[in-house]
């Protein structure tokens, strides 16, 4: 049969929604002024969903008039229509919705256990409202930690705070999380924190419970007895999920030590002797690894996966470490290696691919390229489509991020023995050899003008070349 035919069948059925003949079901959505009366049929109902079957089978519906009667005062009339419309006839458009909708619509249907909506719901989430995730994340971990089978939104969810864990650490959220996904997150291995901040953190989240005892940790001495053991009552459980071992022996003197009281006396105990005697370490968890490997001192896995997202051009959906393709080989480091140009091209040459960081002085600045072919000191030109110049307004923001690909011209990539990297004969970008930076357009330019980027000479801080190899 033909997808007209099967499209004239769900018209169909998508019509019994307004003609309402023979239905025999009145659902109320809503609550106060906002209730909506639907309509519906039981026999599609039940046959649709396994919460009507197992409630129209097991005769649990109230019934009046001949007609079964349910009230849904917890869903809004426009998320039940949505859901009704699905029901009938197999078909959804959230592109309307705003994020916290969905979430509502998406568990909505865990209630009433439509399986297919709830993998589509979950997926919709995932792909198209990135930025409601990542706003929400703590709201919506601990709505979903409710919720079992909600499994790939909840895998989500901690992906994303594993991958961002200073973000949410270091914020003000943090302190806001329930004890069983607090729980949850210092358990993960993948953590990519020092596991120094994570032990302080702990301690605010600790006091954040507890607003009647001292909020100022250093004046822990001063506290009562009663004090010390409502902390201790509230952190038990937790403290021992931090991996102490992999603490330096003066962050552990300053940081630790004096809050002894708050450690199992067994766990004090070995690592007293852990750190008088590390030889004698004891069976205890491997350190916390992030999944991406990475040796800078200017920028962070972050911001690595959207360097590789613009490798393969995936501008406006970005890898993630999980799927990360390339990885990044330290090959230069100006402070380390000299900020000269031959220790460039001495590191640098034919290495293949690179991509280059470069901090902007006094300033949160990042603006560096990527070279997809090789440097040389050949004293001459070379023309390619997939090299770009990039440019973050504050590295700490990665949404600040900007890219420009290469027009191809034959000035994409210079390589010449007096520079180090060059992009563009226009000095799209490029470091002259008394160190000086240029990002200034020409007559042969290569490379888009990115807004918010230097437009004259400007210095850096620091700046690092990366081998870009595939995995």
């Amino acid at each position: 049969m033909s997808n007209e035919y099967f499209q004239e069948v769900l018209n169909d059925f998508e019509k019994l929604l307004t003609t309402e003949i023979g239905y025999d079901v009145i659902i109320y959505a809503g609550e106060n002024e906002n209730v909506k009366e639907f309509h519906a049929h039981s026999c599609i109902l039940s046959t649709r969903t396994k919460y009507f079957h197992t409630t129209f089978s097991n005769e649990l519906a109230e019934k009046k008039n001949e007609k079964f009667i349910f009230k849904k005062s917890n869903v809004s009339p426009e998320l039940f229509e949505i859901i009704l419309r699905f029901i009938y006839c197999g078909r959804i458009d959230l592109t309307k919705s705003q994020g916290p909708e969905v979430l509502k619509l998406l568990i909505l249907v865990h209630e009433l256990n439509i399986q297919y909506l709830i993998s589509y719901i979950q997926n919709y989430l995932i792909k198209n409202q990135d930025e409601f995730l990542q706003q929400n994340l703590i709201g919506i971990l601990e709505t979903v930690y409710q919720h079992e089978s909600l499994t790939d939104l909840w895998d989500c969810c901690l992906e994303k705070i594993c991958n961002e864990s200073k973000l949410l650490f270091e914020s003000d959220k943090f302190t806001s999380l329930k004890a069983p996904i607090l729980k949850l997150l210092l358990e993960r291995d993948e953590l990519d924190l020092d596991e120094c901040i994570i032990w302080d953190s702990l301690l605010k989240w600790g006091l954040a419970q507890n607003p009647s005892i001292s909020q100022d940790i250093t004046k822990f001495t001063k506290w009562s007895k009663d004090d010390i053991k409502i902390m201790e009552r509230t952190l038990h459980g937790l403290v021992p999920l931090i991996r102490f071992y992999h603490i330096s022996a003066n962050d552990f003197l300053d940081q630790v030590l004096p809050l002894r009281k708050f450690l199992p006396k067994d766990l004090f105990n070995d690592l007293l002797t852990f750190y008088i005697a590390p030889d004698r370490k004891p069976n205890v968890q491997l350190p916390r690894q992030s999944k991406f490997i990475y040796d800078s001192i200017l920028v962070e896995h972050r911001h690595f996966v959207i360097f590789a997202s613009w490798i393969d051009k995936k501008e406006n959906s970005h890898y993630n470490v999980k799927n990360c393709p390339y990885n990044f080989n330290l090959l230069y480091r100006a402070s380390r290696d000299g900020n000269t140009v031959a220790e460039f091209h001495n590191k640098c040459d034919n290495k293949g691919a690179t991509i280059v960081v470069a901090k902007i002085a006094i300033s949160e600045q990042i603006i560096g390229g990527y070279n997809p072919l090789y440097w040389e000191s050949s004293d001459s030109w070379m023309s390619t489509f997939d090299s770009f110049i990039y440019f973050f307004t504050d590295k700490r923001n990665v949404k600040t991020a900007k890219v420009g690909y290469s027009n191809g011209n034959k000035y994409s990539i210079g390589n010449y023995r007096k520079y180090a990297p060059i992009f563009g004969g226009g000095w799209d970008l490029q470091q002259f050899s008394n160190g000086v930076w240029k990002c200034h357009r020409f007559e042969n330019s290569s490379y888009p003008k990115i807004d918010g980027s230097p437009t004259e000479d400007f210095n850096v801080n620091e700046y690092e070349v990366f081998q870009v190899i595939k995995k």
